[in-house]
């Protein structure tokens, strides 16, 4: 199906509808985004003198929620010149506006009559074949396209985005009962494609399959905790990070969510679900049923399982619930053999199976929610999906799992644990213990490269589909690709001679290890292949530099070990830029310091568009030094053109540094110079290796020439030096700087500057390396830095001082 989209119209500019139009802005499509008219003017209003035929009354409620929209935190824009893209207005004078455009998203309450009687509208206005959606959590398609035109029918489905829909991967696209095969194709390819999306195809019940098994999984979690006994802390200190989940882990995300919302789906689902056999999980535990009948439901009322106390001298003081008294007390901090017998444990399979299998009360809990939670799913099929891939894709996109229920299944070995859970009465559904019966003991395994997925009806495995054209380098790793490889670092072949490198130190930080990884990959890559693609699947790119071996060996005063470590760390960044073979870098998520640096010295950027990218070595007392400063100023020299100023645009680029200034999108980054014009940008973080692969066969292809040094960089010296001491003495005088930060920052001016040259000279890069090389040196020297790197590594925190 040949469909273009450039202009979307949003119907509802609540919470989910306003960040919707500002993600559908972040993609450079144009948006119409409307709401009601008031049905009274304001206070404020009325004592402007203002009617209600003026078009700031009749376009308040649509202003003032995209404005709230805009303001909040996390930001649902890549910036904020983009919301230009957004126009507003009213459904009473603006929907006729909506047949000049090619996707309608439905967005207003979740309500079927309110719904219906917008529909009534949109189809006096609708162009034959326009695109039409609804963002439903759980209202039918076959209810809500009741009654109207069979166009509208055949060109009607659901779009259910989660909420923040800039950063939650998952799309739940819902059929309805006469929707064309060609438009579910089309948004499912679209979504992934453009929206950066996880598309998932789900049937027509109640919840679909996102909220009908993650709203399980934690309701059913909540009578767990009741019988157990167990408090807030603790449960948060055993569903977060530790077993893959997001670092909000149960109660703190429902806070954040809305105590509220989560209440209503289970109520609904209670309702809605006669037939299934685990419908009175549903049922609200105490733990739940007091907070939400006082109204507690979190952020948004000010308490929930946590409260924030603020006290009279300004202090912030954290509270959490007692389920005993329902009254608010400390936060405890737990502690529980299993989670520290499990520290050391990095890779995070073995850690859930070793959690899952631990003697304590943390095993014994995570053994009847997961186990619980295998069964429920395992009774879902075929009802809400026919391949339980589906439900492993939904969960992990809408609630942010690592692993999904069948996943984590696997990991904890099929076969042992239905042993368990019949023995604790958690029997599953009968097709699992057929499926062993056959000899199948895995819902997912690879084979040939590809992985592949336990088809229920054909007793067989066949391919996941939609992700042919991933490059998923565990995959890889299964079927044997991996071609080198130490403790921080791999290569993999990635097929048509190219290679990958992945980094798989703790926090993908740049050690020996990763260095040693990058020059044997050039190597590799310059002997026998095409390029090399430098990327991970891992959280974050990179956090930047190893800080423990530089803090032993400036504890140690040994500053010529520093000095080696510091050139190797250079030239190998300058290898990345000057090898015969394309080198290009994927980042994303956090690419900070040295993460940073290699990704500028990289032919090209194949960046997130979640990219968090910065220099930040201020933090830790130093300057960057692994060919960041020097390539900031390079950047720069090499971009003034007749007529700027170049002493504010040379500002520009120090600040960034100074003020250790990262990225909140990729798009922010190239703003700030991090990313160049011919860098690229991947929506869907699961394109962004093979996106990166195509470019470095492109650069190959285009007769790719191995680039020379720069030796004519423009540094102004003394004119520029002079203009950042004027500066910084300012910050120091008004107290917005430390004498350490002044010193510090006095170190970038004079390499950014290129030293006190008497006037603006050429230079090397070589010369501005050894410049870089000498101040972070010196810096190591420095008490208050090593004071400033001691509270990064043993306290987790940045320290002013």
């Amino acid at each position: 199906m040949n469909k273009t989209i450039k202009k979307v119209a949003v119907l509802g500019s609540g919470v989910m509808g306003s960040r919707i139009a500002c993600h559908f802005a972040n993609i450079g499509v144009q948006v119409l985004l409307l709401d009601i008219v008031p049905f009274e003017l304001s206070e404020d209003e009325q004592k402007k003198g203002l009617t209600k035929e003026s078009p700031l009354v009749r376009n308040r409620i649509v202003n003032s929620s995209l404005q709230s929209t805009l303001k909040s935190k996390p930001s649902p824009i890549y910036e904020i010149g983009l919301a230009s893209r957004i126009t507003t207005g009213n459904f009473d004078d603006d929907l006729p506006k909506i047949k000049d455009y090619d996707w309608i998203i439905e967005v207003v309450v979740e309500r079927l009559d309110i719904k219906q009687q917008l529909y009534e509208k949109v189809e006096k206005y609708r162009k034959r074949g326009t695109l039409i959606t609804s963002n439903t959590s759980g209202i039918p398609m076959h209810m809500m396209c009741e009654g109207r035109s069979e166009d509208f029918q055949e060109n009607f489905a659901g779009t259910h985005f989660f909420n923040p829909p800039r950063y939650l991967r998952l799309l739940e696209i819902i059929p309805g009962p006469k929707t064309k095969p060609e438009i579910i194709d089309f948004l499912m390819k679209y979504g992934d494609l453009y929206l950066g999306k996880e598309t998932v195809l789900c049937k027509d019940t109640p919840a679909f399959i996102a909220n009908r098994i993650g709203v399980y999984a934690i309701i059913s979690a909540m009578h767990t905790i009741e019988k157990m006994g167990m408090g807030v802390s603790e449960v948060d200190k055993l569903t977060g990070t530790v077993i893959g989940r997001a670092k909000s882990a149960t109660f703190r995300t429902m806070d954040v969510v809305g105590l509220d919302t989560t209440v209503n789906v289970a109520n609904n689902l209670y309702k809605a679900l006669p037939h299934d056999e685990s419908r009175d999980v549903f049922k609200l535990p105490k733990i739940v049923e007091v907070l939400y009948n006082n109204k507690w439901f979190g952020d948004k009322t000010g308490q929930g399982y946590f409260k924030m106390i603020r006290h009279k001298d300004g202090r912030k003081e954290l509270k959490e619930i007692d389920f005993e008294t329902f009254e608010y007390k400390n936060v405890e901090k737990p502690k529980f053999k299993a989670l520290e017998a499990s520290k050391e444990i990095e890779d995070l399979k073995k850690r859930i199976k070793f959690l899952v299998n631990f003697d304590d009360k943390a095993g014994e809990f995570y053994k009847t929610t997961f186990y619980d939670l295998f069964r429920y799913c395992s009774f879902r099929i075929p009802e809400i999906s026919d391949e339980l891939y589906r439900i492993d894709q939904a969960v992990c996109a809408g609630f942010g799992w690592e692993y999904g229920p069948f996943e984590n299944w696997d990991i904890l070995g099929l076969r042992e644990t239905i042993m368990e859970m019949n023995s604790m009465g958690m029997k599953p559904a009968d097709w699992v213990q057929e499926m062993l019966d056959n000899g199948n003991d895995t819902f997912y395994k690879v084979e040939g490269g590809k992985r592949l997925y336990y088809d229920i009806p054909s007793k067989s495995y066949k391919e996941i589909p939609g992700i042919e054209e991933f490059i998923i380098l565990d995959t890889l790793n299964a079927a044997g690709k991996k071609i080198w490889g130490n403790p921080g670092a791999s290569v993999y072949d990635l097929g048509d001679d190219v290679i990958g490198l992945e980094f798989h130190s703790k926090m993908n930080t740049m050690g020996q290890e990763v260095v040693e990884g990058i020059n044997t990959a050039i190597t590799m890559a310059e002997k026998s292949y095409k390029g090399l693609v430098i990327g991970n699947e891992g959280g974050n790119f990179s956090a930047g530099a190893n800080l423990a071996m530089l803090f032993m060996f400036a504890g140690d005063q040994d500053f010529d070990e520093i000095n080696l470590m510091i050139a190797q760390f250079q030239n190998t960044m300058m290898r990345a830029r000057y090898s015969s073979i394309p080198v290009v870098v994927a980042p994303h998520n956090m690419a900070l310091g040295g993460g940073c640096e290699l990704s500028l010295h990289a032919d090209h950027i194949q960046a997130h568009a979640e990219l968090y990218m910065g220099l930040v070595e201020v933090g830790v007392g130093l300057i960057p030094a692994g060919g960041g400063t020097k390539e900031m100023t390079r950047r720069f020299a090499n971009s003034v053109v007749s007529g700027d100023v170049e002493l504010n645009r040379l500002q520009e680029s120090f600040l960034n540094i100074a003020m250790a200034k990262v990225s909140t999108s990729a798009m922010e980054a190239k703003g700030l110079g991090y990313l160049q014009a011919k860098d690229g940008i991947t929506m869907n973080k699961k394109r962004q290796i093979s996106e990166a692969k195509e470019k470095v066969l492109e650069l190959a292809n285009e007769g790719y020439t191995q680039p020379i040094q720069q030796t004519n960089i423009q540094v102004l010296g003394k004119q520029s030096l002079a203009l950042f001491d004027a500066g910084i003495t300012g910050m120091s005088y008004g107290a917005y700087i430390s004498e350490h930060d002044a010193k510090i920052a006095r170190k970038l001016a004079w390499v950014m500057s290129g030293g006190d040259l008497s006037s603006p000279t050429m230079v090397s890069e070589q010369y501005l390396l050894d410049l870089e090389r000498e101040a972070f040196l010196s810096l190591t020297g420095e008490k208050k830095t090593l004071e400033r790197i001691h509270s990064i590594l043993f306290k987790g925190k940045p320290l002013r001082n």
